[in-house]
């Protein structure tokens, strides 16, 4: 735990990527090969499972901490951060512990079969055991907050450079049902590949977005100055559902969301159509509802979502099709390497063999010749149910991770209202002394109605000048959450709006964020409920 722990630490410390890096290689070359398997799940989302749950946690570290209850909680507070807090308060620590990564994680996960008292009794020895830095991380795996300050891609490079592998067939070996008690390191890096798993997906390719600093979308003009040649490119809907590869190998299928989620079973609409696709399949697309040949709002598809039982009533009222646009593997061949155009042949031949094509669709091509007569057709998107436009160099070949020229989206505007923010909530990690998370709300009448939650599109200047007005205008206090006087107005963007029974103002909106914080504007010209129910309406 100390090597891990201080891996923390070095990466926490530095914002400069090649000494993450070279922290990322120090670590892979020094510690047990068990430890660097720990490490690499980890850190690409592959926590331990919960056993002790978070009110126990805490209660046993008010014990351990010797301090009251109420006490223990004004800290949490100011800290913003459970783990951190436990290991602030805790008594410098009796003896030293030289266990592994590894040796922890494994006691760790056989806690299921101990008692409660047991549970406490290791867990205030734990403690006992560990220094705070330490004590710090082990509290992060111990309540499922773990998170590290470092992209997968950069524990991908460093992985590269001591392997002498690339970083594609590294990124495509740590995808899939893996854990690092049963898939060793030698595995990972053997030369004639890993250990087969035909479940595994391939690492998927990203779209870079057209515009990245701004929400002000580019002009025509300049995606042709861009881009260079419509003829050249592709362009599709982009549809907004759940990002998916669908496989079918060795007679089995597997559904595999962006996210490395295996979601083979919530989705029993799609086996059909998978068991009839020839074996060494395997298809890039989008998981959408559907409904009489049209796709749905996401809301729609967000009832199914994180349900362990899917009723007949869920099933029929969010029916599910996947709008397939890339074939990554046929007949057994990994064809990745091929052109988007040559992808896209072998695709539409699936698709014109399959008996299922209410379940099986393609992402049909949009016709165009210019680039004003597709910015033209892009402000259509929201009639399609759809965010915008893919753009896809006919030539491209599939490949990892967020890549600069051959895929982007272009997405249309946001939609957007002026809101006054009416509560506020101190950050977490670096901002935890700061008020970051802002609720706000539009007019009812002579009434300010809450209807979103946001905390991202400020700068850090904005957002100490908030903190500044937040902590001078406090009305009343719940708790962590304050009641501010209500002055500030902000434009607050979102993707979609959706009518919600669990909101007070009845709407829900997808993907909430401060565009601005408008000075120009008095709370009395913010937007109503109305404004919001009229783009319900559209």
């Amino acid at each position: 735990m100390k090597a891990f722990a201080q891996l923390f630490l070095s990466l926490d410390e530095t914002n400069k990527t090649n000494e993450k890096v070279k922290v990322l290689k120090d670590y892979f070359i020094n510690v047990p090969d068990t430890d660097k398997m720990h490490m690499l799940a980890l850190f690409t989302g592959r926590k331990p499972k919960r056993i002790i749950n978070s009110t126990q946690i805490r209660t046993w570290a008010v014990e351990a901490s010797n301090i009251p209850p109420w006490l223990f909680e004004e800290s949490y507070h100011v800290v913003g951060d459970l783990a951190e807090t436990m290991a602030l308060l805790m008594p410098g620590n009796e003896h030293s512990s030289n266990k592994t990564l590894t040796e922890w994680i494994a006691e760790l996960n056989t806690l299921g079969d101990k008692t409660e008292e047991e549970r406490k009794l290791w867990l205030l020895d734990s403690w006992a055991m560990l220094d705070s830095q330490e004590r710090f991380v082990f509290n992060k795996l111990l309540t499922g907050s773990f998170r590290v300050g470092v992209s997968q891609n950069l524990v991908i490079k460093a992985l590269a450079d001591i392997s002498n592998l690339d970083a594609a067939t590294l990124t495509h070996r740590i995808m899939g049902n893996w854990v690092p008690e049963t898939y060793r390191y030698e595995q990972l890096i053997q030369e004639q590949g890993a250990a087969d798993d035909i479940s595994r997906p391939y690492p998927f390719f990203l779209a870079y977005p057209i515009q990245e600093t701004s929400e002000k979308q580019k002009s025509a003009e300049e995606i042709q100055g861009a881009l260079g040649d419509a003829g050249q490119w592709q362009a599709e809907w982009k549809w907004d559902g759940i990002r998916a590869q669908l496989i079918k190998r060795e007679g089995k299928i597997f559904i595999w969301s962006r996210g490395e989620d295996l979601a083979t079973e919530k989705f029993p609409e799609l086996h059909p159509f998978l068991n009839a696709l020839p074996d060494g399949t395997v298809l890039d697309g989008e998981i959408l509802s559907f409904q009489n040949g049209l796709p749905m709002p996401f809301n729609v598809l967000q009832t199914r979502i994180g349900r362990k039982n899917l009723s007949k009533k869920i099933l029929e009222e969010s029916p599910v099709a996947v709008i397939a646009y890339d074939c990554l593997e046929f007949k057994g061949e990994d064809i990745r390497t091929k052109t988007q155009s040559e992808r896209r042949e072998i695709l539409e031949r699936l698709q014109a063999d399959t008996p299922y094509p209410e379940t099986f669709r393609l992402s049909a091509l949009i016709n165009f010749i210019t680039w004003d007569e597709l910015a033209e057709i892009r402000g259509q998107s929201r009639a399609m149910i759809a965010e915008g436009i893919m753009l896809k160099r006919k030539s491209a070949t599939y490949q990892v991770g967020r890549r600069r020229g051959d895929w982007w989206k272009w997405k249309i505007d946001p939609l957007s209202v002026d809101a006054v923010m009416i509560y506020a909530q101190k950050g977490h990690g670096r901002r935890a002394d700061l008020y970051t998370d802002y609720t706000f709300a539009v007019w009812d009448g002579d009434k300010l109605v809450p209807f979103a939650k946001a905390y991202s599109g400020l700068t850090d200047a904005e957002i100490n000048k908030v903190d500044y007005f937040i902590k001078r205008n406090t009305l009343e206090k719940f708790g962590p959450v304050r009641t501010v006087k209500p002055e500030l107005v902000f434009e607050i963007g979102f993707e979609g709006i959706n009518k919600s029974t669990r909101h007070k103002s009845g709407i829900a909106l997808r993907f909430p964020r401060i565009l601005r914080w408008r000075h120009d504007k008095p709370k009395e010209e913010a937007d109503t409920l109305d404004s919001l129910r009229a783009l319900l309406g559209e």
